[in-house]
């Protein structure tokens, strides 16, 4: 399986298992896009790149009414269930294509704002992803991305096996040529695309009470069994089934401490044209 978003061959460490989409349809605007939206406004034209099942693209939608909006994915099996959830929440402005971050199909300066959530992180080519971006943004337009910083994350109590996957998830990512600590280096990479003056913040997911580390912990350690992350693994060589067992074990090991917490730190970076 190969990113979502792309035509050149870049794989995406995390796939469409249940348990990813299960993460991924958490998502929101607000607890994604927060320092994006007191920059928008009725009427923009935006375009969501790698937008997956499409719950911030429908959020996007809603702020910017009636401005049309985009969901774009490489996955048409993902495409079609934001299609679905779009259907229900009877979205006039809003529509979901399949495409390519490198070969964006639309006409120069077609956007007021172009958003990018935990997108660059899987990418091999990330300012030529952001070049594409800027090409199709309108002078004056904003850019938005935020990444995650997978060397910045934190947890407590201290734990072997989440220290294992750590260090398991960098050597994925690694051999797909991707960047997992892709947060730290945003600036630098809408810099190199040639945007000026870029305005970079952060914030973070934390996982605390008995639900949300209930939650948290029910995610990766069906991941760390079932999704892509074990296939690649698998077929890299760099872990066992063996291993693989108890790094899920441990996920559930950690979430069952009455004092643990997890912290996913994530940086931002706006920019105009």
């Amino acid at each position: 399986m190969y990113l979502d978003v792309m035509a050149q061959i870049d794989r995406y460490t995390h796939g469409h298992h249940e348990s990813v989409l299960r993460s991924h349809t958490w998502r929101t605007a607000q607890n994604s896009a927060g320092f994006l939206l007191p920059h928008l406004k009725s009427g923009d034209r935006l375009l969501d790149v790698g937008c997956g099942p499409g719950t911030i693209t429908m959020d996007l939608a809603e702020l910017v009414a009636p401005g049309n909006v985009i969901g774009l994915d490489r996955s048409k099996e993902v495409i079609e269930r934001a299609r679905e959830a779009a259907e229900a929440r009877e979205l006039a402005n809003l529509s979901f294509e399949v495409g390519d971050v490198y070969n964006l199909e639309f006409e120069d300066s077609s956007f007021d704002v172009v958003y990018a959530h935990q997108v660059l992180q899987h990418l091999s080519d990330p300012i030529r992803a952001l070049e594409e971006m800027r090409r199709v943004l309108r002078v004056g337009g904003w850019l938005a991305v935020r990444d995650g910083d997978y060397g910045a994350f934190s947890w407590s109590p201290p734990s072997e096996g989440l220290d294992r996957w750590m260090e398991l998830y960098h050597d994925i990512t690694r051999e797909n040529g991707a960047e997992a600590n892709a947060g730290r280096y945003l600036v630098g990479w809408v810099e190199g695309a040639g945007f000026e003056s870029p305005e970079p913040s952060s914030s973070d997911w934390t996982y605390e009470t008995v639900e949300e580390r209930e939650w948290w912990a029910d995610l990766w350690a069906d991941r760390v069994l079932y999704s892509e992350f074990a296939r690649q693994g698998l077929e890299y060589g760099l872990t066992t089934s063996e291993e693989l067992s108890e790094i899920s074990d441990a996920f559930r090991a950690w979430s069952e401490s009455a004092e643990g917490i997890f912290v996913v730190v994530h940086e931002e970076v706006l920019a105009r044209k």
